[in-house]
């Protein structure tokens, strides 16, 4: 197991990649806090995952993701009970496809708001923390669109082109202080979302990717849990993209 006694918080935990993400970690022996937007969603992913894991450990926050003061509260929290926290996804982010022209502030703040200043908050409230015990390790949930854009939705990719650069500095920032930070950059990926788009739309999707699929969440979660692991000690300050696509 590879991360055997690790203590993990997952934000956007309860389902799609993070639910994959929580999986992944229960299973390489870490203890496992998921953070959901509700009480609601996350009591229900995580009685699921109790049922499906017995023997894991694994419980559930949801601090509001916008305020620094909720997300110290919450982590300070998790600190109390398990005496440190190891690893940090910062995974809670939602997509958008309103064409610019129909674009309002409110939705551009909206999207900014999770997808970068919840990395953020979640980053600032543990990394004394980790500092502290002389070490961790925090990993940014990126996507393929910030690096080739997207035709709408311009906020998605602007808040993930954010992520690389915060996942960047941060790495700089941080590596003397024994963190090492990375993301993971998702391509087209079996979410519930995808699963609901027409076949017709995934279909030339598809054929522009050499591996001929689309990736599963546990593809991506395998990435998660390799750069969690001992196995990435050497790594920091990168972007790793799962998306099936061959680049030289």
């Amino acid at each position: 197991m590879r991360l055997k006694n690790k203590v993990a918080i997952v934000t956007g935990g309860s389902r799609g990649i993070g639910l994959a993400i929580v999986e992944a970690f229960l299973r390489e022996g870490a203890n496992v806090v998921l953070a959901a937007s509700r009480e609601e969603t996350a009591s229900k992913a995580v009685a699921s995952l109790r049922e499906k894991y017995p023997q894991a450990t694994v419980e559930g926050i949801w601090p509001d993701l916008g305020k620094l003061d909720s997300v110290r509260e919450a982590f300070e929290q998790v600190i109390a009970k398990y005496g440190r926290v190891d690893i940090l996804v910062n995974n809670a982010g939602m997509s958008e496809s309103t064409p610019f022209t129909a674009y309002t502030e409110e939705t551009f703040d909206k999207v900014m708001t999770l997808n970068v200043k919840g990395v953020f908050t979640a980053t600032r409230a543990i990394v004394e923390h980790m500092i502290a015990q002389g070490g961790g390790v925090i990993l940014n949930t990126s996507s393929m669109v910030s690096f080739y854009g997207q035709p709408s939705g311009v906020a998605y990719p602007t808040s993930k082109f954010a992520v690389n650069g915060f996942t960047l500095s941060m790495a700089r920032e941080l590596a003397p202080k024994g963190i090492r930070v990375n993301a993971v950059a998702p391509g087209i990926t079996e979410t519930d979302m995808v699963k609901a788009l027409p076949k017709e739309m995934i279909a030339p999707l598809i054929a522009q990717i050499p591996l001929r699929r689309i990736g599963k969440p546990e593809d991506v979660a395998n990435a998660f849990v390799f750069l969690a692991s001992d196995e990435a000690s050497y790594i920091t300050g990168e972007v790793l993209r799962v998306d099936g696509l061959a680049r030289t």
